[in-house]
């Protein structure tokens, strides 16, 4: 193995914090990575993994020579795409909520993956936060603001939301008619906890051109999309959440809308990936595809 695709495997071990998860996704043999790196420590001299039982930390000394071989990759792919037409072809990890997934991305998947004929997707779904470079993750879509400054963040498009209670929850309480009622009549909320913010969220409405936030008491709170909607089913309390999703309940008649004259403010839906690796010629084609597919 040269000394470039030494640097790869070092860098992608750093990376996941493990050989096995490296050579996974390097496509190597996990003891070709285990060589490659052992050559590298006695060419250099220094040690540039700490191993545990658990996981894998660089040193110190790895620490910088990860930076430097971040630095050496992008330059030497980005002079290398200079010169030839790379076809994008190979696996393409993407993480996205799943009813975002089966309600705005699937349905127009099928003219990428036209496109793209050797491009492979892995698509993975769940309400957790997910630490693209460590579990290896190529990119995600993403709702609501953003925090992780580690990012490179592009906007997509914005999904109008709106608030929705069950008719058994009206009945119970009543069918609020303004926002000050909300805490005046006693209602409650379905509490949702944000994986990213790591507290419960707020109602929000929007009046004369300014965002009102109202936290109301709880009884169930709930981490998950869909659990949130079914909480609602079941009477808990009022929710918030895209109106794509709540249409269909609003029409069936599980769910009543609720103070649309206050509408929260649209969610934004963004794709974002790691600042610290050079987008493969698939990635920047997805890239470019979701921002033409999805952009409002």
């Amino acid at each position: 193995m040269d000394r470039f695709d030494a640097m790869r495997v070092f860098a992608r071990i750093v990376e996941r914090r493990s050989f096995t998860r490296a050579a996974d996704d390097l496509a190597l043999p996990r003891a070709t990575v285990t060589d490659a790196i052992k050559a590298l420590e006695a060419r250099l001299g220094v040690r540039l993994l700490q191993r545990t039982t658990r996981t894998v930390t660089p040193t110190l000394e790895g620490e910088a020579f990860y930076g430097r071989c971040l630095r050496l990759i992008a330059d030497v792919e980005d002079a290398e795409s200079a010169f030839r037409d790379v076809r994008p072809r190979g696996p393409l990890r993407i993480e996205v909520h799943g009813t975002l997934a089966r309600n705005l991305l699937f349905p127009r998947l099928p003219a990428f993956l036209d496109r793209y004929p050797e491009i492979e997707l892995d698509v993975g779904e769940g309400d957790r936060y997910v630490d693209l470079v460590r579990e290896g993750v190529d990119c995600a879509v993403r709702v609501g603001e953003l925090r992780d400054s580690d990012l490179i963040a592009r906007r997509l498009t914005a999904l109008p939301e709106a608030t929705a209670a069950s008719p058994a929850y009206c009945a119970r309480h009543g069918t609020p008619d303004a926002i000050e009622s909300l805490q005046a009549g006693g209602h409650l909320m379905v509490g949702f906890r944000s994986s990213s913010l790591g507290g419960l969220l707020p109602l929000e409405f929007q009046r004369n051109g300014k965002v009102e936030r109202v936290a109301l008491p709880t009884r169930v709170r709930v981490s998950g999309a869909e659990s949130y909607v079914g909480a609602a089913f079941a009477g808990f309390g009022i929710i918030q959440a895209p109106r794509y999703r709540l249409d269909g309940y609003f029409g069936d008649g599980r769910l009543v809308p609720l103070l649309d004259a206050y509408p929260p403010l649209p969610s934004p839906v963004s794709i974002v990936y790691p600042k610290t690796r050079l987008p493969s010629p698939r990635l920047r084609a997805f890239i470019e595809w979701a921002q033409d597919a999805l952009m409002d």
